[in-house]
């Protein structure tokens, strides 16, 4: 369970190289087959395209990564997109780039600087997002050590999710996986041992923006 970097959403790019055109499609995923079936859709929409070229990478150590050429000169298409996931290590992640030739060949490296960089363009459409595995705990305390346990919540840089007015103060706080320990172990120290303390084991993800 560690954090990591994929797509905020759907992005699309185009760049000219040459009057041939590069556009980029980017997209969030989360199996195989889902990867598989944008492909087609793509190929689907820009049939009258030459190259619809492709790279994706998928699961938490990237154990599947994908790409193809798709009919341009070996190494020149679809390894320049996979280099764009791996560079910044975008996960979940598959980009196509479908081009329109222009009539002038571009040779082997004006191709592989043409897809990197329609790619590159792709992704910073998307944006990117860094999701952070929380877990929720639920601190419930008398009215007398709200105060305390509030503070101590907001000052340790955890997220308050709710709070809870009955008999008693319940407060529903995210905290980042390997945080929460300390933040219990300090309300248990603050109320003496007088909170209700529980803890969910599923964590929850929390998205945060980062600069591509």
């Amino acid at each position: 369970m560690e954090k990591y970097i994929t797509v905020k959403g759907f992005g699309t790019a185009e760049i000219v190289e040459k009057k041939s055109r590069f556009i980029a499609h980017v997209k969030p995923v989360t199996s195989e087959d889902e990867a598989i079936k944008y492909i087609e859709e793509t190929k689907k929409q820009y049939w009258d395209a030459r190259h619809n070229c492709y790279a994706y990478q998928l699961g938490d150590r990237n154990q599947i990564q994908r790409y193809s050429d798709d009919g341009e000169p070996g190494g020149t298409a679809g390894m320049p997109i996979l280099d764009v996931l791996r560079g910044r290590n975008i996960k979940n992640t598959i980009i196509v780039v479908t081009r329109y030739f222009g009539g002038t060949l571009l040779g082997t490296g004006g191709l592989v600087r043409a897809y990197g960089s329609a790619a590159r363009e792709g992704i910073a459409a998307a944006g990117l997002i860094e999701r952070i595995p929380h877990i929720r705990y639920n601190f419930t305390v008398d009215y007398t050590l709200s105060g305390k346990v509030q503070y101590e919540i907001l000052n340790g840089g955890h997220i308050l999710e709710n709070t809870v007015y009955t008999d008693r103060v319940e407060f529903i706080v995210l905290s980042e996986a390997g945080k929460g320990e300390s933040l219990a172990e300090n309300i248990v120290n603050l109320t003496g041992n007088k909170a209700e303390i529980k803890k969910e084991d599923t964590p929850v993800f929390v998205n945060s923006n980062i600069e591509f």
